[in-house]
């Protein structure tokens, strides 16, 4: 007892020195974004303090603004582009990866996920005397579409083969017992229940091409996306139509994370419930 009465004070002020810590790490880190969401609220036209009203109009204001329609537009081509390559590579990749007999499976995992580990600086640099330099292309969306591809697909791969290792592989002896060749077993086994992987690693291939600056800002050329836009218009002062531009990206971001997170746990739900009825 005499132990607890003397080390429960310093616990006490530990929890509370710890607990005060992490509370200014979260103001520190998230009130800058409150603080956009905010301006893209505010009245004054210069979109910083004093707040002189509410209102929506520098939304409307987005919408009728020719250069964020195309960028806007520039970004959406190229993140479905990237997410299409990104998914079908990655999760295709990743069954050799988790079932094939590798002799060295440690430095294959380490040699797909290395985009992930340097810098786009670096893959940016690269791939622009790659493509200029050795194969002379001109810088374009598609060229931009490239070097978003090298970078986003380790993270579909890495969620696939999550998902593949975790697979019970007695389901397919099952089917293969029944007379289901290696087609019908990936068709109507293996891919319906990976489908909540690729569908994710999907919504985050999405979401980084999304949000991509430095690689695309080396190879996309004379075109816009998104964020290049931000970026050229805060270089001459940050605009309520910037900040709106900004929120709503920031608003789409969150939303494909959220459902990239939800939808793995909704598919092994469904799948947990599934089993129990039939048991």
């Amino acid at each position: 007892m005499r132990e607890l009465e003397v080390v429960s004070p310093h616990a006490r002020l530990v929890r509370v020195v710890l607990g005060t810590w992490a509370v200014l790490v979260y103001v520190f880190l998230f009130a800058p974004i409150v603080l956009l969401v905010l301006f893209a609220f505010n009245a004054n036209k210069y979109g910083t303090f004093p707040f002189t009203g509410w209102t929506t109009s520098w939304f409307g204001d987005v919408f009728g603004d020719y250069q964020i329609k195309d960028a806007l537009q520039t970004s959406l081509k190229v993140a479905l582009e990237v997410t299409v390559i990104a998914t079908v590579v990655g999760t295709a990749a990743a069954f050799p990866l988790v079932r094939a007999r590798l002799r060295f499976r440690s430095g294959v995992r380490i040699a797909f996920t290395l985009p992930i580990m340097i810098p786009g600086l670096l893959i940016g640099v690269s791939l622009l005397v790659l493509l200029t330099d050795v194969f002379h292309m001109q810088l374009s969306p598609q060229t931009a579409v490239i070097g978003q591809a090298v970078y986003v697909t380790p993270f579909v791969l890495l969620l696939v083969a999550a998902r593949l290792q975790g697979f019970d592989p007695y389901l397919e002896r099952a089917a293969a017992d029944l007379g289901a060749n290696t087609y019908a077993r990936l068709r109507y086994v293996v891919l319906p229940l990976i489908a909540p992987a690729i569908f994710a690693g999907a919504l985050f291939a999405f979401t980084l091409s999304l949000d991509e600056f430095i690689i695309t800002l080396f190879l996309i050329g004379g075109h816009n996306t998104l964020p290049i836009y931000i970026y050229t218009q805060v270089k001459f002062g940050i605009t309520p139509e910037v900040n709106a531009l900004a929120s709503m990206l920031l608003a789409a971001s969150i939303v494909l994370i959220a459902l990239a997170f939800l939808l793995p746990a909704a598919g092994r739900r469904a799948r947990r419930a599934i089993r129990v009825r039939r048991a």
